[in-house]
């Protein structure tokens, strides 16, 4: 702090810059410290330093030896694309219209990524070797980015912000075989809502030796920052991009998909800037997350925070205090739409359920080529489980809560357990708070988001009430999915008439949910007038169609269930539609297992490739029209 006050008045002082240019970037980067990131994929906190006996991972138990263990990290989302969205924003990515696995939207103008800012204040960014954001990128955001980057391309005495990046412990490396495992099968803890099989066992051991490889890896960079004399001038943060690749952890925003190890070390020369409280070895209960990283290095900087960041810095001029909640959440996972949001207080998670209708556990090919989630699936079909290993493979509660300090693994829903009625309720008015405070534009179905939006931003227009009235679309969602297909009629009547009266509302994204929640309790059998239902096959948002579709097909006529399929197929036609449309068509399609209507040949017939939809996103329709095609 000492030495940045005279920095400032320079800063301040356009002539005085124009003049010393020179001398004021070389004392600069004499009082910016060096930031590096080392992060690894798809582990959780499986290591030594936070207690798990079957781990080896030494080097990382060293750094945690002489750093701050945080022992509340969430990374946000639990798979990696939105986690990196909101880490290099630090902006939630539901608020970006950016939720999604691979998607991409529009950045408003004038918003500028941490490491750009970093590079305008002298630093030398390098990104080895994942960038993976669900944005279109807003000019140059690195100096270096690829398998190459390292600190070492800067100029001499330059400050420098790198990431170094693993993928060895990632989830597609879990399942490669063959595979000789190190740490021993017979000996691996499973969690509870696993099935005890030598496959899983296998999976699970061969996850820890890939976590042992990654830490080796860890060392080696750690061993050249020594070489290269740079260790006192550089404050290293380690941490995983979400939590473990197993089979409802990662793509789940429990616990289990979100809790990351994170590790901070401070050398001595910077230990002012540490949080306060701050000790090697020491272990820290704030509660971070990753939208806080990018205020954080800003802040470690002595650089100013964008007041469109949404975190908070954990260190650094900046600092603020503890945050009360971290907030996680789940929108489409590649192939299958979802949406879920979740919410801690360091010790309990509330989960809200916006699909109830939904099992957890649906159809994605890329998680199904781990044999974990194979043979869990095979064991459920045959009716060879008992709960909690079953729950996966069912459709969801609306609402979740879990006391993580009992009950670790999450299979104990609490939420309407008398005695945590007020837990519940606390969490759920956050989780609440949060969607209307960052404005969460996961409300809206992902076709609608891009139509609303076009060539612009989302989180711009989703500022405007008129353009997207969030308080009323949330109070839709949750209407909507408050109820299953278990509910009593007498306390679904009069939500059903409230929702069934709402589909003729204006705003598309309100329809939606009604038609969706309409679905999911069935119309009103005292209701008169059928036409409103048949009406929405027309609505102008497809959206709409869809979810009135699947309501028809389960519970109209005959011929509204023959429309409703000629819907469908209508927008699953991505030609015609959209790549989002088409994808939702489908998955709403192979939900509905339709094995009484000949329609495999019209499913083989629709296009897998579309003018302008980059090939990443129209393989999800090439994934569903093929599971579709051979089961029929």
């Amino acid at each position: 702090m000492f030495h940045q006050a005279p920095l400032r008045f320079y800063a301040g002082t356009a002539a005085v810059l124009a003049l010393f240019m020179g001398p004021i970037q070389a004392q600069e980067s004499q009082v910016r410290p060096n930031v590096l990131w080392i992060t690894s994929e798809d582990n959780g906190p499986h290591l030594g330093c936070y207690g798990d006996e079957y781990a080896t991972t030494p080097n990382l138990d060293r750094l945690s030896a002489r750093s701050l263990r945080f022992a509340r990290a969430w990374s946000n989302a639990p798979v990696c694309a939105p986690a990196r969205t909101t880490l290099i924003t630090g902006v939630h990515a539901p608020s970006l219209g950016a939720l999604n696995m691979r998607s991409k939207v529009n950045l408003p103008e004038g918003m500028r990524l941490f490491p750009q800012r970093l590079r305008e204040a002298g630093y030398y960014c390098s990104n080895r070797s994942k960038e993976d954001y669900n944005f279109h990128k807003p000019g140059k955001i690195w100096d270096f980015s690829g398998g190459k980057g390292h600190w070492r391309q800067r100029a001499e005495g330059q400050p420098f912000f790198s990431v170094f990046n693993f993928t060895i412990s990632h989830e597609s490396r879990i399942r490669t075989r063959p595979h000789e495992a190190v740490h021993d099968p017979k000996k691996v803890p499973l969690p509870a809502y696993h099935p005890d099989t030598p496959e899983v066992r296998q999976d699970w051991a061969q996850y820890h030796d890939k976590i042992s490889e990654m830490d080796a890896q860890v060392g080696g960079v750690l061993a050249q920052l020594e070489a290269d004399g740079l260790a006192d001038d550089t404050i290293v943060f380690y941490f995983s991009d979400h939590g473990s690749g197993m089979p409802r952890s990662k793509r789940w925003p429990y616990n289990s998909g979100l809790h990351v190890p994170m590790l901070v070390h401070f050398p001595e020369r910077w230990a002012h800037v540490a949080p306060e409280g701050y000790e090697a070895g020491g272990v820290s209960n704030r509660l971070v997350s990753f939208v806080d990283l990018a205020p954080t290095v800003l802040s470690l900087a002595g650089l100013s925070i964008p007041g469109y960041m949404q975190g908070a810095a954990i260190a650094g001029e900046h600092a603020t205090p503890d945050p009360a909640f971290m907030h996680g959440y789940r929108g489409r996972m590649d192939e299958r739409y979802d949406l879920v949001r979740s919410v801690t207080d360091g010790r309990f998670v509330f989960i809200r359920n916006y699909m109830p209708h939904r099992i957890y556990g649906q159809y994605l090919e890329y998680m199904f080529q781990t044999p974990t989630t194979r043979i869990w699936r095979e064991l459920y079909d045959a009716g060879k489980l008992q709960p909690p290993q079953t729950f996966f493979w069912e459709t969801k509660p609306p609402l979740e809560l879990y006391d993580l300090e009992r009950d670790p693994d999450e299979v104990h829903n609490l939420a309407h357990d008398s005695k945590y009625r007020a837990v519940r309720e606390r969490l759920q008015d956050a989780q609440r708070k949060q969607a209307m405070a960052i404005r969460d534009l996961g409300f809206l179905p992902e076709c609608e988001l891009h139509a609303r939006a076009g060539e612009g931003a989302p989180q711009t227009w989703g500022e405007d009430d008129e353009r997207y009235d969030v308080g009323r679309i949330l109070a839709m969602a949750e209407r909507a999915s408050s109820w299953n297909k278990d509910t009593d009629e007498s306390e679904a009547e009069p939500h059903r008439k409230w929702m069934q009266d709402s589909l003729d509302d204006p705003d598309s994204a309100v329809r939606y949910w009604a038609t969706l929640g309409v679905g999911i309790l069935g119309p009103d059998p005292k209701h008169a007038d059928r036409s409103e239902l048949d009406k929405l096959l027309d609505d102008s948002s497809n959206a709409v169609r869809i979810a009135a579709a699947e309501l028809l097909i389960r519970h109209g006529s005959a011929d509204e269930r023959r429309e409703a399929l000629s819907t469908l197929l209508d927008c699953a036609n991505m030609t015609r539609t959209g790549i989002w449309d088409a994808v939702f068509a489908l998955g709403t399609l192979d939900a509905l297992a339709l094995d009484d209507d000949p329609f495999s040949e019209v499913l083989r017939k629709l296009p897998r490739q579309s003018p302008g939809v980059h090939e990443k996103f129209s393989r999800y329709v090439g994934r569903l029209l093929d599971r579709m095609t051979a089961e029929n």
